[in-house]
């Protein structure tokens, strides 16, 4: 097992990343933050964590940022009807702690809004994996036992209403401090996009 690679980059692009380690280099399908992470390294050596996808007729490597992610991708790749290119594309679109909670509230509108992830594919995803997010990192408000009435997902559906995909509205909320009212959580994603501030 390939637990991790640290090289000079050799290639980025289109969520692959090219490391040369000790003279060999290594593609790497990797996540979004891998990829920010590659392509900002220049000259200097980058620690990528890896897991290594053994099929009859190919053997290929994927890339994270962090353990954290890694962990994510192979919980996934448990999930009936989840395979490696699907499982990379909801690691890529979301932090593993908003998919922790995405399960734990049964959000499967998180899951499809990544491209390729359908309404059944979301659905198992919560289901098989309703009783392995404690391995995930926890969120404060999973900790505190916010599942229902959850101000993220308020402040989430609010946005939505207001014309946003659910992607720009968890892109937006990523930034928010988590301690605000919905109303300010709100105001500071449309205000950080140029729109209304008043809500």
């Amino acid at each position: 097992m390939i637990a991790s690679l640290r090289g000079r980059v050799v290639s980025h692009g289109a969520g692959t990343v090219v490391l040369d380690v000790g003279g060999v280099g290594y593609a790497l399908a990797t996540t979004a933050s891998a990829l920010r992470r590659a392509s900002t390294a220049g000259d200097e050596q980058v620690l990528l964590h890896t897991h290594l996808h053994v099929r009859e007729d190919a053997l290929q490597l994927f890339g994270f940022a962090d353990p954290a992610e890694r962990e994510l991708f192979e919980l996934l790749l448990g999930v009936s009807g989840v395979g490696p290119k699907a499982a990379l594309a909801i690691v890529s679109g979301y932090r593993p702690e908003q998919v922790r909670r995405a399960v734990a509230t049964g959000d499967h509108a998180l899951f499809t809004s990544i491209s390729g992830i359908g309404r059944k594919t979301a659905e198992r995803v919560v289901i098989d994996l309703k009783d392995k997010v404690g391995a995930l990192p926890l969120t404060v408000a999973a900790e505190a036992g916010q599942t229902e009435g959850d101000p993220h997902l308020m402040a989430r559906d609010v946005l939505v209403g207001l014309g946003l995909s659910v992607a720009d509205a968890e892109t937006g909320l990523r930034e928010v401090d988590e301690d605000l009212p919905v109303k300010d959580r709100v105001r500071a994603v449309l205000a950080a996009r140029g729109g209304a501030a008043v809500v």
